[in-house]
């Protein structure tokens, strides 16, 4: 195993890849846990947080800090971590323009990132595809079924929130399933994104805390499906990657004209139509070129991998 970077240039590739997970975490349709694969930071992430367990507080409690630390991969954590929370922070304004007046061209980018992902990762699937297949298709039709949900709407208690937080970190940790989408379904992402750029503080920490134990959860059984069923797991990650790529199609309209369409869940349409029927321009060649961005930027990702602690 090669030790980990501890170069000022290491640990900025560590805070950027945050960031884009940040950012990829705040839209509909696209998860942070995505990102992390395409930069090629997923298995290091999984089991860095499974690592907060009973030994780390052990250590912790005897004051064998620095061991503890190490134990953590704290560097690690608390870069992407800090990346994270500045893509959150950055993106909870950015991300509404985007979605408003540019939905087309930040669809093709994120289906460009995933299908080059989806590309590259069919390495990690080692046994025969008759075996691999079902797994796949399990994982892109569980992403298509929760893609074609109806969101719901109003003003969530408190409670509410931290049972969204659990259920929202847990999808952000799959590739594939977003968890900014299962807010949206669950009626709360709204909300939260106004309480993120107002920094509306109670119903944030609600949020996290629910988030925190999802999160410790989630990451466990995730780092023993990694650990014991390596090949399985990314045969089913390869399927919720794939699976969401139907939802993030360039050209979608409402089925009800009267109401405001999500960023994902419409109907899909050619160019042509879409340009009728919603009298906006499709922008293709400015999707072709953010397709063509994404799909660069998935494999000079994984060309620069994160080495692991």
């Amino acid at each position: 195993m090669e030790p980990p970077s501890t170069s000022l240039a290491g640990h900025a590739v560590v805070y950027l890849k945050g960031i884009a997970m940040g950012v990829s975490d705040s839209v509909p349709g696209v998860s942070g846990g995505t990102i992390a694969v395409v930069a090629n930071v997923y298995d290091r992430l999984i089991y860095a947080i499974r690592s907060l367990d009973g030994e780390a507080l052990g250590l912790l409690l005897r004051g064998r800090l620095l061991a503890c630390w190490r134990h953590v991969d704290g560097v690690f954590l608390l870069l992407l971590g800090l990346g994270m929370a500045s893509g959150l922070l950055l993106s909870a304004n950015l991300i509404l323009i985007l979605i408003e007046n540019f939905p087309e061209p930040l669809r093709a980018f994120f289906i460009g990132l995933i299908a080059a992902a989806v590309w590259l990762l069919r390495r990690e699937v080692e046994f025969p595809r008759r075996r691999s297949m079902p797994l796949a298709l399990g994982g892109a039709t569980l992403v298509l079924a929760i893609s074609t949900g109806n969101s719901v709407g109003g003003e969530p208690a408190a409670a509410y929130l931290f049972l969204c937080g659990m259920i929202a970190i847990s999808a952000m940790l799959l590739p594939g399933l977003s968890g900014a989408f299962i807010l949206l379904l669950l009626g709360a992402y709204e909300y939260m994104l106004g309480a993120l750029a107002s920094l509306d503080l109670p119903p944030l920490l609600i949020f996290l805390s629910g988030c925190v134990l999802g999160v410790l959860l989630m990451s466990r059984l995730v780092a023993w499906l990694l650990r014991t069923r390596h090949s399985q797991t990314y045969a089913f990650i390869c399927g919720l990657l794939a699976g969401s790529i139907p939802a993030l199609w360039p050209w979608q309209t409402v089925s009800q004209p009267e109401e405001p369409g999500n960023f994902i869940a419409n109907d899909v349409v050619w160019p042509g139509a879409y340009a009728e029927l919603t009298g906006r321009d499709p922008m293709l060649l400015f999707c072709l070129l953010a397709l063509a961005v994404g799909l660069s930027l998935t494999f000079l990702a994984r060309r620069n991998p994160v080495e692991q602690g």
